[in-house]
């Protein structure tokens, strides 16, 4: 089947550029001897997930329990969740999870630690907490000086285990950081098993913290306009592109494509809303729910009503999120249809 037999807007993946990014950044944890955990939140897809693990990933990332969940009944047994897991509902899908399977969580707060240990206590089952740390991102995160306590109170659980430190983004400003809070639990007698760093960005200065044991990367699989535009990947690594047709020209200098914010999403990086390949000066600048509008001023060339364009979406997680399926290629030939397993599943 010819990619132009299929209805647009669709979501592209090039497998030949997909399978070099994983490979490549397989490649560099095993340079830097420390273990890959791709996060699945990026593609949903657990075909894709398998091509990670067959290149050497040790398991994977979830952002939510009910991405675990499916991740787990199509065959993943070790399973990381960077995430606070509040709510006896969601707690105790997590211990029915982690009975079967290896399953390591996220904490910030005490609060959030007895929620896991009675979901815990109920189930008899043991469950591998990490201390995350604060970062600049001022987003979830303990205080370094707040470490030890939650790491005691963890230990204090029969049911808990503490297995370490986790950091997003793990940026070399957090260096300082981590090596405080180990030696603070090492003053302590507690042993850090796991130290997780992650970000696609992040993952570029990972041997700038040698303290990092594992790393958690998922944009890299596909990589989109952010990347590229933050200088993490070039234009020729990006494996998704929107394939959308040119449906209006009401100016000489605007065209309307037929990919609008339920198919790119409504982020956008520098002003744009993504990146059109054929006609790499044109700017989208603006989206509604179907239509992307498309400002041609500064382009030599023009496409027509009917064109075909590929466009680069600036954040692939959420373009895939909107996807019910995906379509992977190689050149113009469709090789296979991958339904976006985890859509929609962010509880």
């Amino acid at each position: 089947m010819h990619v132009n037999d299929l209805e647009t807007p669709a979501v592209l993946i090039d497998i030949d550029i997909m399978m070099r990014n994983i490979m490549r950044m397989q490649a560099h944890c095993d340079a830097l001897g420390v273990k890959f955990r791709p996060h699945i939140k990026t593609h949903k897809i657990p075909d894709i997930a398998r091509l990670q693990i067959e290149a050497g990933a040790q398991g994977i990332a979830c952002q939510k329990v009910s991405e675990a969940q499916l991740f787990a009944e199509s065959g993943f047994n070790d399973i990381q969740i960077p995430y606070n897991i509040v709510g006896a509902q969601k707690t105790n899908k997590l211990a029915d999870l982690a009975l079967f399977n290896k399953i390591t969580v996220s904490v910030d707060h005490v609060r959030v630690i007895d929620g896991l240990a009675a979901a815990a206590k109920t189930r008899e089952m043991s469950l591998r907490v990490l201390v995350e740390l604060e970062t600049d991102i001022q987003r979830t995160g303990a205080k370094v000086a707040e470490v030890v306590t939650l790491a005691q109170r963890i230990e204090e659980e029969e049911n808990l285990h503490f297995a370490g430190l986790l950091v997003y983004p793990s940026s070399p400003t957090m260096r300082p950081a981590v090596q405080e809070a180990i030696q603070m639990l090492s003053a302590a007698g507690i042993g850090v098993d796991v130290v997780s760093g992650g970000g696609t960005l992040a993952a570029q200065h990972a041997a700038q913290i040698p303290e990092l044991t594992e790393l958690r990367v998922g944009t890299y699989v596909f990589n989109d306009w952010t990347t590229v535009a933050k200088g993490a990947a070039a234009l020729d690594d990006c494996a998704m592109h929107i394939l959308a047709t040119v449906v209006s020209r009401p100016t000489p200098e605007r065209a309307i494509l037929d990919c609008g914010s339920k198919t790119l999403s409504s982020d956008r990086y520098g002003g744009f809303f993504g990146y059109i390949v054929e006609y790499p000066l044109a700017r989208i600048y603006q989206l509604s729910e179907e239509h992307a509008f498309v400002d041609l001023s500064a382009c030599e060339d023009h496409p027509v009503i009917g064109d075909r364009v590929h466009v680069i979406p600036v954040h692939t997680c959420v373009a895939m999120n909107l996807a019910n399926f995906v379509y992977g290629v190689r050149g113009e030939a469709l090789e296979v249809e991958w339904p976006v397993a985890a859509r929609g599943l962010v509880w």
